[in-house]
């Protein structure tokens, strides 16, 4: 009886979980795999019909490249699935508010959807400080759905610029960010 309640109640909790919220969780899954190679931990996912065609988290750091941001790299692989570079019909979901460089990707990428989990009020360009992906003068405007699973998409990069922190203060050193 208590497994067949449970599998039930598992049953239940995947229902009650939004679409939103899924895909969501498998960019905080690619905000992981920057984690673990000590990157700032932010992930995306593009989604088109109900499947991920494209994944990405940062790798700044690894490939030296000031552009290899989680929404560039998970655009360029949803670009080359669908072998075009017009990405309509799709959303992209990002664990943090993309900044001015992916926003405009995202716009000329042509995404119908963007779903982020928390805002980045010190780099975010849809909404925070600028607003590029919902831009009237722009060619294209982006859907905004923000704060999805808002919690853990903010709790593991804080915790990250945290230990940053710590260990720079440790060493006699100073870090922005």
């Amino acid at each position: 009886m208590p497994q067949e309640f449970i599998r039930i109640w598992q049953i239940a909790l995947k229902m009650m979980q939004s679409d939103d919220e899924k895909w969501m969780r498998h960019a905080l899954a690619e905000a992981g795999l920057a984690l673990n190679k000590k990157e700032v931990p932010i992930g995306a996912v593009v989604v088109y019909e109900d499947k991920i065609i494209g994944r990405g988290h940062n790798q700044v750091e690894s490939l030296n490249d000031p552009t290899a941001h989680a929404e560039i790299i998970a655009i360029g692989a949803a670009s080359n699935f669908l072998n075009s570079w017009r990405l309509s019909k799709a959303s992209i979901y990002v664990t943090i508010e993309p900044c001015a460089m992916c926003a405009g990707a995202i716009v000329l990428s042509r995404l119908d959807r963007l779903v982020f989990g928390a805002k980045d009020p010190k780099a975010g360009a849809c909404g925070s400080l600028y607003n590029i992906a919902q831009d009237i003068r722009l060619n294209h405007q982006v859907e905004i759905i923000p704060y999805i699973l808002e919690q853990e998409c903010r709790q593991i990069i804080e915790t990250f610029f945290e230990k940053i922190r710590q260990n720079t203060s440790e060493s006699g050193g100073d870090v922005k960010g």
